[in-house]
């Protein structure tokens, strides 16, 4: 393995901004020092000068398709996109054909990432209304498996978990973090009957009609109340609207806490007023809604309310999104922008880059208590990410790394690109050029 010497760049971590030269040596960081002029082996220098140097991010929650849906997407190819956009680790969710139901399908997708990712990685463990027994032997697995996944709505094939008695028995049980997808599904029913009722074709701007704030809220309240009764470690992911803010709290950090919440990107960025320009490209579960729950998760993020930012990466081809509204599949592709589009809310004065560095790598390292992963320090393992604030870049089809190959960001200029990867210690993308050579690893996890 090559050893490397960052020369004179900004680095951004643990909430402040400091000139220094980085050192990584066997694949992780050895030195950060104002300046290194000796070293005791040989290294390549990369000039930092005018740049930062950023923690890797890590997405808690992408859809990489693999196994059984590969028409969409692979391990190979997502996590590819995700290193060129600066996630160095990614969470990938069970909803996988078959959905990965048994400890025994579980460990076949790590053998598929050992074998094709160049990002590190871990996968959810799924829950079925029937499955509560075999989900629980992931409490034997604490430190390997990043948590379970449960679908409290919106899920494919058997991951629907509606059953109370379910629920209760993982929520009571659970000595791993359970993640859970938070609608209401009666509500949702009854929404869609009404808008059936209409008579007139159903459109990619009822979709926030349908799955309202009302199914998002109702479904988050009785998912924080079951936490609460058995002490769950509970992470609530994708919140979408301002009413499920009043669940969460900033009273106390995030170590502290037993109950957290994620953001994703587009529910940052879009809002309803762009369904008539982008129609089915931005349906997605939970739904897109009106601008002012985007200007109240921007708040919440900041006060630090919601923890974490993700990007719910879920893949369709082109042909599946421009089916007709009931029948497009619902998801958006974000992993390789995710970054790029949270720099360019900092030039809009949104976002400090500290609290970027926070939200997409901080502070997913502490929810997940992940080993050795999400800062900038000596003896972590070296996933890094150059970025020049300088240098703008464009979304084209041409350099999307997604199989699915199109974006709703197509044609959106960033102010600042993604120019130089490590993942442990690898320059695995840098300046447009790549190194495949080396995988990335199995994350793991420092639980009691």
């Amino acid at each position: 393995m090559q050893n490397y010497l960052i020369k004179n760049i900004q680095i951004v971590n643990e909430g402040q901004i400091s000139n220094a030269d980085v050192l990584i040596t066997k694949g992780r960081i050895e030195k950060i020092a104002p300046l290194i002029t000796k070293t005791a082996i040989p290294v390549t220098e990369i000039n930092g000068e005018g740049r930062h140097l950023f923690p890797g991010c890590i997405d808690d929650q992408v859809h990489f398709r693999e196994p059984g849906l590969t028409h969409k997407a692979t391990i190979a190819t997502e996590a590819k996109a995700a290193v060129a956009g600066g996630v160095t680790s990614f969470m990938e969710m069970p909803n996988t054909i078959p959905n990965a139901l048994t400890q025994e399908l579980l460990e076949e997708k790590y053998v598929i990432a050992a074998r094709t990712s160049l990002a590190n990685y871990s996968f959810f463990m799924g829950v079925s209304n029937s499955n509560a027994a075999e989900a629980l032997k992931t409490n034997e697995k604490k430190n390997e498996i990043c948590g379970i996944k449960i679908f409290m709505g919106s899920s494919t094939g058997n991951m629907l978990v509606d059953n109370p008695n379910t629920l209760d028995h993982i929520f009571s049980n659970s000595e791993v973090l359970i993640a859970t997808h938070c609608e209401d599904e009666e509500i949702i029913r009854r929404n869609l009957e009404k808008a059936r009722a209409t008579g007139r074709p159903l459109t990619a701007a009822d979709h926030p009609i349908i799955r309202d704030e009302e199914a998002c809220y109702e479904s988050s309240l009785y998912a924080i109340q079951i936490a609460k009764k058995y002490g769950t470690r509970l992470h609530i992911l994708h919140i979408s609207t301002e009413k499920e803010l009043q669940l969460f709290t900033n009273l106390f950090p995030l170590k502290d806490k037993r109950i957290t919440s994620e953001v994703c990107v587009h529910h940052l960025h879009f809002t309803s007023d762009d369904y008539p320009r982008l129609g089915n490209q931005i349906k997605c579960n939970p739904a897109i809604k009106a601008p002012h729950n985007k200007e109240a998760l921007w708040k919440a993020l900041l006060d630090d309310r919601l923890d974490v930012i993700a990007t719910d990466h879920a893949p369709h081809t082109w042909e599946e999104k421009n089916e007709p509204y009931e029948k497009a599949h619902a998801g958006l592709p974000l992993v390789q922008h995710s970054l790029s589009l949270m720099l360019y809310y900092h030039q809009q004065g949104r976002i400090s880059l500290e609290k970027i560095a926070e939200k997409m790598s901080h502070a997913v390292a502490d929810c997940f208590q992940i080993k050795e992963r999400g800062y900038i320090r000596e003896g972590y393992h070296a996933d890094l990410v150059i970025t020049d604030l300088r240098q703008p870049s464009i979304v084209t089809k041409e350099n999307i790394l997604f199989k699915c190959g199109w974006s709703p960001l197509e044609n959106f200029t960033f102010p600042a690109s993604i120019t130089h990867t490590f993942v442990n210690g690898g320059m695995v993308y840098a300046e447009g050029v790549w190194n495949e050579g080396v995988m990335g690893r199995r994350l793991g996890f420092e639980r009691n």
